[in-house]
């Protein structure tokens, strides 16, 4: 705090001084020197005046608080109505004395134009020669940074290593594959040229790091920068996504390591946040299975939108302290409250929703190992079915306006427990839709796998990968969709904002990757060649998996929503019996019989395949 003080007060004076200097230069310019003593004792009385108007006006538009080091068009433009500020009070003060004292009606002008000269001079003059300092430093012990891409967020970066010396980083230039930028200066380095001249630009620049500053382009153009980067030797790290670049978070923190998420081909997520404000900003929000992957970024992702209250809710409470943990500490959001419980128990989900009427649900908690639901088919249904059950009905009884029950692409012709359980699911909130008051929306969001969730095949990969192999595929021509986690989140709380009661919306995975491909690209990411350093065997499929995902049945096909990524299934309608149907599964499961479960999955799902299976216990 004192050291601001003391840069304020430094900075203030400065201003003053330049202030009184510029004052007398109007003079001095406007009647040459010396001044005429018909106008000293005018120029004596004008300095005396100017200069306290100025010192107001330095503090009306808080100048001294500007950051000399980071000055930039805004502050310039601030700089100019605070001279315009001051011009018209000196005119107006110049002309109400003009009686009294001889000061030609131009002073005040000259004065204000030679007062932005010298304030933007004095500004701009402590920039560079703290840049120059920067690059005299990085010359002598900093990393020289090459940046792929001269486009903003490629500027932005290089604009934060200059202003934070102490990050050890030193940009040298740029390559971009726009060819009116080459042979051209950003932020006072040059553009080399196309990307392809990556190794020889690293060679002849001496570079020590490689930074990729391109966030809106395609997972392929990544992979094929990394190929070129992995010839050069160089480590090579990236920035954030494009919505941190567009609103202009990005800083030196941000860079990190190239993930496998930097490799899928996807577009960024455009969202409508006035719609999810709309029914997020000040009602209480219930997120089931809060600990988990998804259920913990939906917390993440509704924060922005300021809700009254969260309730995060979940079995595992170690999984539901470290979100809470992060919520508070980092995020610093304090208006939350924990519950440790099952959504299998019906009185504990009641008295809940009794304490804290919550008006927007995300269901996310479910089992979703398939070769695991296939051993324990009962937890799948008492679960994934009747825990959603529960919450469907009692959140029509506490008139929830909007329910999201997540679901997945394996309730699609299923072939498994878990996919045929998370179909049964979608069934009884698309009836509870049925039964909801006008103006509310239940609805599920089928999608895919998501990177990096907790059990999924990234963390697995990475294990392997760290135990030296080998990586374990189960089949080569295995292909799954897969979406990162804050994308998947995104998504779930468009869906919810769209009203449409009773639908199943369907995310656009973009193209199904194929499992080996992604182990490649692990191994590859984590410095090691595959089938060279690291070894990848395939395990065969196993019970309840598919070779490859589908988004739809055949019956249902989709329409086009107002979203891009978000499509609408077509309703197929419910069994007549759903309630007998309902009840017929949960004896069976709660018997864990699970032939019986089998079979009556099959009574509730058209061309179940798992159903017909004589796999069961």
């Amino acid at each position: 705090m004192k050291i601001c003080r003391n840069s304020f007060l430094i900075k203030f004076a400065i201003d003053l001084a330049l202030a009184a200097a510029a004052s007398w230069g109007a003079f001095a310019l406007r009647l040459d020197l010396p001044i005429p003593k018909l106008y000293q004792r005018s120029e004596v009385f004008y300095i005396l005046l100017s200069v306290p108007i100025k010192a107001a006006v330095i503090f009306g538009f808080n100048l001294f608080r500007q950051s000399w080091r980071n000055i930039g068009v805004r502050d310039l433009t601030r700089l100019g109505k605070a001279v315009a500020a001051f011009t018209l009070l000196s005119s107006t003060a110049a002309f109400l004395l003009s009686p009294y004292y001889r000061i030609p009606r131009s002073i005040p002008l000259i004065d204000g134009m030679l007062l932005l000269i010298a304030w933007g001079t004095a500004r701009l003059l402590v920039r560079l020669f703290l840049e120059g300092n920067v690059r005299r430093k990085g010359r002598e012990q900093n990393k020289r940074v090459l940046v792929i891409g001269a486009g903003d967020a490629g500027t932005m970066i290089v604009r934060e290593m200059l202003r934070h010396p102490e990050s050890g980083l030193t940009p040298v230039g740029y390559l971009d594959d726009d060819p009116g930028k080459w042979n051209t200066t950003f932020v006072g380095y040059p553009v080399f040229g196309p990307v392809k001249r990556l190794a020889a630009v690293a060679r002849g620049q001496s570079v020590d790091e490689i930074l990729i500053a391109i966030p809106s382009v395609m997972g392929d153009t990544i992979r094929s920068i990394l190929e070129t980067v992995r010839k050069t030797g160089v480590p090579a790290r990236i920035i954030p996504g494009i919505w941190e670049v567009l609103s202009g978070k990005v800083s030196i923190s941000q860079i990190r390591d190239v993930e496998v998420e930097d490799l899928l081909n996807r577009d960024p997520v455009r969202l409508d946040l006035d719609e999810i404000a709309g029914y997020i900003t000040g009602r209480v929000v219930l997120v089931t299975g809060a600990g988990g992957s998804i259920g913990s970024e939906i917390v993440r992702q509704i924060l922005p939108f300021e809700p009254r209250r969260i309730i995060l809710l979940g079995r595992g409470e170690n999984s539901l302290f470290q979100i809470e943990q992060e919520l508070r500490s980092i995020h610093h959001f304090r208006t939350l409250t924990t519950v440790v419980a099952d959504v299998r128990n019906r009185e504990r989900l009641r008295r809940v929703f009794e304490t804290h009427s919550p008006r927007v649900i995300f269901h996310a908690a479910a089992h979703k190992h398939v070769p695991l639901m296939e051993e324990n088919p009962e937890e799948a249904i008492l679960n994934n079915v009747f825990g959603t059950q529960n919450l469907a009905e009692l959140a029509l009884e506490h008139a929830v306006e909007v329910f999201v029950n997540i679901s997945t692409d394996k309730a699609v012709n299923p072939t498994s427990v878990m996919g045929a359980s998370k179909r049964v699911a979608e069934m009884i909130v698309r009836s509870a839709a049925e039964n909801a008051l006008p103006g509310r929306a239940f609805v599920s969001v089928r999608f895919g796998n998501v990177l990096g969730s907790r059990g999924s095949v990234i963390p697995t990969f990475k294990e392997q990968i760290r135990r030296g192999g080998p990586v374990t595929v189960t089949h080569p021509e295995m292909t799954r969709y897969f979406m990162t986690i804050p994308e998947a989140a995104q998504l779930v709380l468009q869906a919810g904002g769209m009203k449409r009661n009773g639908s199943v919306f369907v995310l656009d995975m973009g193209q199904p990757v194929k499992i080996i491909d992604l182990a490649s690209d692990l191994i590859r990411l984590s410095g090691f060649e595959p089938g060279t350093d690291i070894d990848i065997v395939f395990s065969g499929i196993r019970p309840g998996e598919k070779l490859f995902e589908e988004l739809l049945t055949a019956e249902e096909g989709t329409e086009a929503s107002r979203f891009k990524k978000i499509f609408v299934a077509r309703n197929n309608g419910l069994p007549a019996e759903l309630p007998e149907l309902l009840e017929e599964l949960r004896q069976a499961a709660e018997q864990e019989n699970g032939r019986a479960i089998r079979e009556k999955l099959g009574k509730l799902i058209p061309h179940c395949q798992v159903c017909s299976e004589e796999n069961g216990k």
